[in-house]
């Protein structure tokens, strides 16, 4: 039977540290090119958002703020268990690894439900762009806009959530199978730099389509 550190080690590295150092500088290449993602994303909605300020603040002040702010909550919380799942993969914890991706899971999910249901929301207000659009204030068309970045923002942050859910899967598979050991982890860390990458575009979202109209609530 092959030794761990055998099954760890593929043939292209030379060391154990080498093929860690190369596996977190590709994840960060990655999160860079999804950072140039959301980057043109953020720079349209700033755009559209200088040419008709009101318009936004009202399509902002139309978000439910408390849906948002618990959502928000759930990620922060989600980030901290991941957290505890990384530090348990260090100190070799294989039960403790399981229960805080499960952990992280749950609330992933929990964000997720509370996310569609906002769309519904959404929906049944009128707010989905497209023929059916319905907007109560005096430019309609830069409102649908508004909700058109939305969509298409918190949708594909949304998708990376999915693609966060079935990492977090495969991680506890791999642990499960006894992939992890104190000295090779680095699954679980690479799982951990994505998913608190997810949680702070969420929070960048959050202050976008959900703050700024906040003092026009209840008006």
């Amino acid at each position: 039977m092959a030794e761990p550190a055998a099954l760890m080690l593929r043939e292209q590295f030379r060391t154990p540290a080498q093929q860690r150092e190369t596996a977190t500088l590709g994840m960060w290449i990655f999160l860079a090119t999804e950072v140039l993602l959301f980057g043109g994303l953020f720079l349209a909605f700033s755009v559209y958002r200088m040419n008709s300020p009101q318009t936004f603040i009202a399509g902002s002040a139309d978000m439910n703020i408390a849906l948002g702010a618990i959502n928000t909550a759930v990620l922060i919380c989600s980030s901290f268990t991941m957290a505890l799942a990384v530090h348990s993969a260090e100190l070799g914890n294989r039960k403790l690894i399981t229960i805080f991706l499960i952990g992280t899971m749950v609330l992933g999910a929990v964000f997720l439900g509370i996310k569609f249901t906002e769309y519904y929301l959404h929906y049944l207000d009128h707010r989905v762009p497209g023929p059916g659009f319905r907007f109560s204030g005096a430019d309609a068309s830069r409102a649908e806009m508004f909700f058109l970045l939305y969509f298409i923002m918190t949708g594909l942050h949304a998708l990376h959530m999915f693609v966060g859910e079935g990492i977090l899967f495969a991680m506890i598979l791999r642990n499960r199978a006894g992939s992890f050991t104190v000295e090779y982890h680095t699954p679980v860390e690479l799982a951990g730099l994505y998913w608190h990458f997810v949680d702070v575009i969420w929070v960048f979202l959050f202050a976008l389509f959900y703050i700024e109209g906040l003092h026009l609530h209840g008006k």
